[in-house]
């Protein structure tokens, strides 16, 4: 993507992404974390994110930093997707908002940038009432699944 980003860190598995937000409500640190589901046989990986709660040792997916830095958060969850789909090329990322708003956010994010994430990215969509369908800007959606494309 050509947003601005922030530095993030990844362990060995490249499993669990690290990163902090920083604006008027200070450093706020941030986590992705692609967790390993099955739906019929078949693996994908669930895309978690949100603030460390440091007191519970959990990412709170639910809390809202107002740090002023929206798009460049979204930018850098967007590149530790990149990342995980290069190491795991055959793995399907399931993302979805913790509420409506946040899914609607995302989905803003993949319309705005469409353009440079489909030469790498296949990114299918869950409408309303269970249907799968290839990504389309202007239909509005619950769920998103991405992976690599073959040779990209």
């Amino acid at each position: 993507m050509n947003q601005p980003q922030y530095k993030f860190q990844t362990n060995e598995s490249f499993l669990d992404f690290e990163f902090e937000s920083t604006g008027p409500n200070g450093r706020i640190k941030k986590v992705v974390r692609f967790t390993p589901r099955n739906a019929s046989g078949r693996t994908y990986f669930n895309l978690g994110f949100g603030d460390w709660n440091e007191v519970e040792g959990r990412i709170d997916d639910s809390s809202t930093s107002n740090n002023q830095d929206t798009q460049k958060v979204l930018a850098t969850v967007a590149a530790t997707v990149l990342e995980f789909t290069a190491v795991y090329p055959d793995m399907p990322v399931y993302a979805r908002g913790s509420t409506p708003a946040r899914t609607r956010l995302y989905q803003m994010g993949i319309s705005a940038n469409l353009a440079q994430i489909e030469p790498i990215l296949e990114i299918y969509a869950l409408k309303k009432g269970g249907d799968w369908e290839p990504f389309q800007t202007g239909t509005n959606y619950e769920a998103f699944m991405a992976w690599r494309k073959i040779n990209s």
